[in-house]
């Protein structure tokens, strides 16, 4: 066979490959690469670049390469849904740049950020006063997100019927059905408050997936896909 067949026979069949792993990572780390993912995503591009020119090479061997490398992302997100220890662990946490209009010039440092760069990305989300801010978090996936202060915020019909109160972040204060006693204190409520509030919606902790409360004790819930069969 010629050697351009070869090359491109090779290229083909390795374009496909890299189509159906890709498929295994699933939508979210085609969306926002971690920096684990994306050192892997150039390493696989380079050995995928080389298997393709280099007719020397065993095709097999490359594969075997590619896949292994592959395997490392799955396995890491297969754990970081099983556990969510592990999950704070390999993702790390959200860092908190403005709290009450106030710059945390720590935080800042700690993730790299310059005060230009923060204002940049506050001008991005139509912000042009860090001190209308009530809360801005760099998530672990790199984007910042903002919450105005209540008087900033657009009016809504709410604002017209409820006494006015100062905005607080809601926490998640289960995480597939654990509870997260530290966010429960940051919104000024404790874990008795937490179960009574469940057992007035006949539910036990470990049924519930995901629960966010604010300061206002507002709590809104997410089932385990099972116990919503079971209810209905």
């Amino acid at each position: 066979m010629p050697e351009y067949l070869e090359v491109a026979a090779r290229s083909s069949f390795i374009l496909l490959s890299l189509f159906f792993i890709t498929k295994l990572l699933g939508k979210k780390q085609l969306s926002k690469l971690s920096f684990f993912e994306y050192i892997t995503g150039i390493t696989v591009g380079s050995i995928a670049g080389t298997l393709s020119m280099d007719l020397g090479l065993p095709l097999s061997e490359g594969l075997m390469s590619i896949l292994l490398w592959f395997s490392f992302p799955l396995l890491f997100s297969f754990i970081s849904l099983k556990s969510s220890r592990f999950r704070r662990f390999a993702e790390g946490k959200p860092s908190v740049f403005i709290k009450d209009g106030q710059i945390d010039e720590k935080a800042l440092r700690k993730e790299k950020y310059s005060v230009d760069e923060l204002l940049e990305q506050l001008r991005k989300k139509d912000v042009f006063r860090a001190a209308d801010v009530e809360f801005a978090t760099l998530d672990t996936n790199g984007d910042l997100s903002v919450m105005l202060k209540k008087e900033k915020q657009p009016l809504v019909k709410e604002d017209m019927l409820a006494v006015f109160q100062r905005a607080t972040p809601p926490q998640a204060v289960i995480i597939d059905g654990k509870i997260d006693e530290a966010a429960l204190k940051a919104v000024g409520f404790d874990k008795p408050w937490l179960l009574k509030e469940l057992l007035k919606r006949k539910l036990d902790f470990e049924a519930v997936f995901l629960a966010q409360a604010d300061s206002e004790g507002n709590l809104t819930l997410d089932l385990f896909n099972w116990t919503n069969t079971q209810q209905n």
